[in-house]
This record gives structure tokens, sequence and C-alpha cells, in this order.
């Protein structure tokens, strides 16, 4: 027993790569995720702040730093397949919860463990700081897609993830901090004049001007 342990695997998470059995020019692992995840969430957040939102930051970094730490049990599973079905997504959870509750009661001493089980649970959740989490997950995952399609990857599933990332995007317009991405953000992103990027500006602006015609 012993936090030796956890320390350990903050290491073996910087060898589980992001969307598997693809190939990629640049590869993410769930460790860089994580770190890219709390950065954006605190850029959110701070815009979120500057409306005259109330954000607890503590519960946001917690949420932030920890919400895929459960991918060292399970590696990270091609999110097609993890929301097929809402039944399939609620076994997946509790898989995760069932080996992470084993890890802690193996390796941390009994006054840590509560803790840490909050930290490590679902972190996506109707308050602020789950949907800011919600929003820079996606926003990550829309920069990997984007990554490989400025560098000519010719694997459809990148547009397909970047189409969905944005949809899910959009969902959070009612929050400042997205408006900021979508009007600010996202125009910067369309705007560079690239040729491999002619496509990402029709999905975007295709998804755009439908969310505005609701």
């Amino acid at each position: 027993m012993g936090i030796h342990k956890y320390f350990q695997s903050l290491s073996d998470l910087e060898g589980i790569y992001r969307c598997p059995g693809v190939f990629k020019y640049q590869e993410h692992s769930v460790a860089s995720h994580s770190f890219k995840v709390s950065t954006i969430a605190q850029f959110l957040a701070t815009v979120e702040d500057q409306h005259g939102k109330e954000v607890d930051w503590k519960t946001l970094y917690e949420r932030a730093m920890n919400h895929d730490y459960s991918e060292l049990f399970t590696g990270d599973i091609k999110t097609p397949v993890k929301y097929a079905l809402p039944k399939l997504r609620e076994l997946f959870r509790q898989v995760e919860g069932s080996m992470t509750r084993e890890f802690l009661n193996k390796e941390f001493p009994p006054e840590l463990r509560e803790v840490y089980q909050e930290r490590f649970r679902e972190g996506k959740d109707g308050s602020l700081e789950g949907k800011i989490l919600s929003v820079a997950d996606k926003i990550d995952l829309l920069y990997e897609a984007y990554g490989e399609i400025q560098k000519g990857n010719p694997e459809p599933l990148f547009f397909q993830i970047y189409k969905e990332a944005l949809e899910s995007i959009i969902q959070f317009r009612d929050m400042d901090s997205v408006m900021y991405f979508i009007n600010v953000i996202l125009k910067e992103m369309i705007e560079e004049e690239t040729a491999s990027q002619s496509k990402i500006k029709d999905i975007t602006e295709h998804l755009l001007s439908e969310d505005a015609a609701k």
C-alpha cells in the first residue's frame, strides 16, 4: 500500500494514447489531454467569472485534472463504441468506478480514500464547473482532430470527430465562454487560409448556420 503507486501511475497515463487503432501524425496521451483540458477549462472559467458567474475554482481544477484518471484501468475506448448505447455507457462507468475503488482501497490510506473517490468520480454534470469541463473536453478533442486535418491526414474519422465535437460544444451556447469560443476563437481558426482547412470551414459554417436558424 502506498501513494508511491499513485504517483507512479501518473507516468503510466503518458503511455495511454487517445483514439487508438487509427493512423495519426501526432499521438496524444491521456496525461497530456488532462493537462490541456485543465488549461482550457481555466480559460473558459475566467470568461464566465468576468461575466459575473461564481466559479468554484477548487472543484473545477480537481475535476479537470482527474476527469480521465480511470482510463488508467480501461484504456481509451473509442467514443462511438463507448456511447453507442446508454446501457453500454453505464456499464463502462460501472467498470471504471469499480476498478477505481479497488485501486483506492488497495493503495490509499483510509483517511484519503473518500477525498480521492470524490475527485475521481464523473465530473460532468449540470453545475457550472461540470459544464465547463464538458466543453473543455470537447474543445481539446476538436483541436486534436483539427491538428490531424491540418497535417493532411486522409482518415475521414477526424472530420467526423471535429463535427461531433463542435455539435456538442454548440449545445452549451447559453454559456458566455462558449459564445466567446464560437465568435472569437473558432472564427480565428476557420479564417486561417490554408487549403487543408476548406472542408473544416464548410463544416463549421454549416453547423453554426443551422444553430442560428433554430
